[in-house]
């Protein structure tokens, strides 16, 4: 069939917007982060649901059929060290409550809570492959209308061998060598004082060298919403919801998604929430350097920008006068419980 320019020039731009609609559609449909409606598809297909909150808060509701070995954070990581523990713990911990990594799986918690995203990085560095992340969690949830469960859900246990997937994650040696290398972009995604050395959490503050700041929570429509719900100022986490794909292309506009990226923060779960993002914007190779800076902020030698030291002396000299506080209330507490009732 022949047709003239003037048609094939209007065929070719409706193309050319339909696929565009379709690649839009495509990046809400077939990334890692997906909505209620995805979550219940993926549980009619069978689909393991994981809440990662801690006990208390999952007894209180949670989605019908999901799982819960308490909070993440502590049971899967080292506390001191905020490292991952050990693989035969890691199999434990998973297996007794039937948490196969190999499996479809999908992890909540919160709207915006980065310890979700932190389970599906523990789904990816296992090997999983189908791990998705419900962004808006169990308070979407309910605002959706949806049924909430408060029995617990007890999966048939399994026995796990776990092997940890190369090129997930990346440990401090790694993110070394890769210093200053072409090819190679840095994003720090924690708060703009603790990248300048302002607000130190290791040693030492500051950032690696080349590193870009992009705090995760501007990956949020309010960046500042977690701040206004500690200073309660705003009542829900309805600021933490993700911002439009459009908003997130434009935040990390200045990063190619062709280059290796490597995201850190403190100790890897801030930056399990950009890393996920960044995988849903079409960036193709994302790793998270799991140790982040409590890692290469306590390996001295490892090189760093905007340097800074904590001053031991002075830490101990706050802890020195906090104790004394303590002292002398619980001493005021002890002559009251003392003094006798009035008859």
């Amino acid at each position: 069939m022949n047709l003239s320019p003037r048609a094939g020039a209007a065929i070719g731009l409706f193309c050319t917007l339909a696929l565009g609609t379709i690649g839009q559609v495509a990046w809400a449909l077939s990334g890692e982060i997906v909505d209620a409606q995805q979550v219940e598809k993926a549980i009619k297909r069978g689909a393991i649901v994981w809440d990662i909150r801690d006990a208390p808060e999952y007894a209180k509701g949670h989605i019908p059929g999901a799982v819960n070995i308490g909070d993440i954070g502590k049971v899967l990581r080292d506390e001191s060290r905020e490292d991952f523990l050990p693989t035969p713990a890691i199999e434990r911990a998973l297996g007794s409550a039937g948490i196969d990594p190999s499996r479809e799986v999908i992890v909540y918690g919160t709207t915006g809570d980065p310890y979700a995203y932190f389970g599906l990085t523990t789904v990816r560095q296992f090997g999983g492959e189908q791990g998705r992340v419900y962004h808006g969690g169990i308070d979407d949830w309910k605002q959706l209308g949806r049924p909430v469960a408060t029995e617990p859900t007890k999966l048939a246990p399994v026995v796990l061998s776990l092997n940890v997937k190369p090129g997930v994650t990346l440990d401090t040696p790694d993110v070394i060598a890769r210093v200053g290398k072409p090819g190679i972009q840095i994003v720090d995604a924690r708060t703009a004082k603790e990248y300048q050395g302002q607000d130190i959490r290791a040693v030492r503050g500051g950032h690696v060298p080349g590193a870009k700041n992009i705090p995760y929570e501007q990956n949020w429509q309010d960046p500042d919403a977690a701040k206004k719900l500690a200073d309660k100022t705003v009542q829900d986490r309805e600021g933490m919801r993700l911002k439009g794909t459009s908003e997130l292309k434009s935040l990390y506009a200045d990063l190619d998604p062709a280059k290796e990226t490597v995201v850190y923060c403190q100790s890897g779960v801030r930056a399990a929430q950009t890393a996920t993002v960044l995988r849903d914007l079409g960036f193709q190779d994302v790793k998270v350097y799991e140790p982040s800076w409590l890692g290469y902020g306590n390996t001295l030698d490892a090189p760093a920008e905007d340097v800074t030291f904590l001053n031991v002396g002075q830490l101990l000299g706050e802890l020195n006068r906090l104790q004394s506080r303590v002292d002398q209330m619980e001493k005021q507490l002890a002559m009251l419980s003392a003094k006798p009732s009035a008859p």
